[in-house]
């Protein structure tokens, strides 16, 4: 085993840190985001990133523990996944043509050295103005099913977004810079590095 566990299955994730050249071993959380109480959306978002980070932690103390959690928020309204069909096509419908934001938690956390990290970072996404068809379309593929607000900036639901403040890796799921900054920074992890041929 490698020491640093993504407590996420999600193949965003995976993918993005597999894409720098990290080494970690996937054990993903059995922590719902029901069982958050907490409404505001960022300390919903840390709580959640937090406790799956925990849930690991606890059967792998000796390790470090990496975990996420992704949000779209529209006003004040937290859009996780959707729950159906329904639910996808009512989410698509209000964020038609508006302005939203997609925050990300992470959390990095070992046990046995009594150290945790949490951090937030937000992106805030403009929708073009969707028709009837394009979000029932959409819809069809499946791709919105799993993902928080619905859509997934780096599929098919890239065509939704007209604009876009922030780190693009957030709205994917996983604020990668951040995460590397303090992977490095606690020598957990280093992204390789390339050679410039001489």
């Amino acid at each position: 085993m490698t020491d640093l566990i993504l407590a996420s299955a999600s193949p965003r994730r995976i993918e993005m840190l597999k894409n720098v050249g990290i080494s970690f071993t996937v054990i993903p959380s059995k922590i719902e985001e029901s069982a958050v109480s907490e409404k505001q959306p960022s300390k919903f978002v840390s709580e959640c990133a937090r406790l799956k980070a925990m849930e690991i932690s606890e059967r792998y103390p000796d390790k470090w523990v990496l975990s996420a959690d992704t949000i779209v928020v529209i006003n004040s309204e937290i859009l996780g996944k959707p729950r159906d069909v329904r639910d996808a096509v009512r989410m698509l419908k209000k964020l038609s043509g508006r302005r939203h934001r997609v925050i990300s938690a992470f959390c990095l956390v070992k046990k046995t050295e009594g150290k945790s990290i949490v951090e937030c970072v937000e992106t805030e996404v403009k929708f073009k103005i969707l028709t009837e068809r394009e979000i029932t379309g959409y819809v069809a593929t499946g791709e919105p099913l799993d993902k928080a607000g619905s859509y997934g900036i780096q599929g098919i639901g890239s065509f939704l977004v007209k604009e876009i403040r922030g780190s693009y890796t957030n709205v994917v799921g996983l604020p990668l810079a951040e995460v590397i900054d303090h992977l490095i920074d606690l020598n957990v992890a280093k992204p390789f590095e390339v050679q410039c041929p001489t």
